[in-house]
């Protein structure tokens, strides 16, 4: 089973900071146009692992399509490390930026979830 670790993680100026407890289990990619965009690497992480440090006046708020995910970006940098939504039962959950955490290895796009947002 893999282990839960606590990962520190930012956006590019620093101005927002968070702490996540997760195992990178299940991380994942989307084919959606705004994904496709990005480049994300996804995990997501009920919302009580997620500890928000710093940054909650610099964030702006983005929605899309369903408008049921809140894609916060830092207002300074552009960064978006995090968004908040649910999981479709009502449980609060936090999508992490795997890319904006410190000490993750390098990641083999290959052996990670791919995720069809473009026909959901």
């Amino acid at each position: 089973m893999p282990e839960i670790k606590t990962y520190s993680g930012q956006c590019h100026c620093g101005a927002v900071r968070y702490t996540v407890d997760t195992d990178l289990s299940g991380m994942g990619d989307c084919n959606c146009s705004r994904c496709r965009r990005i480049g994300w690497i996804l995990q997501s992480a009920p919302a009580s692992a997620f500890n928000l440090l710093s940054g909650e006046d610099n964030l702006t708020l983005y929605r899309f399509n369903t408008e049921k995910i809140d894609h916060l970006f830092c207002k300074t940098c552009g960064i978006e490390s995090f968004a908040r939504g649910d999981d479709g039962k009502g449980n609060a959950m936090v999508m992490i930026n795997v890319n904006c955490l410190e000490g993750v290895p390098t990641i083999d796009r290959s052996t990670i979830k791919h995720w069809d947002g473009a026909n959901w």
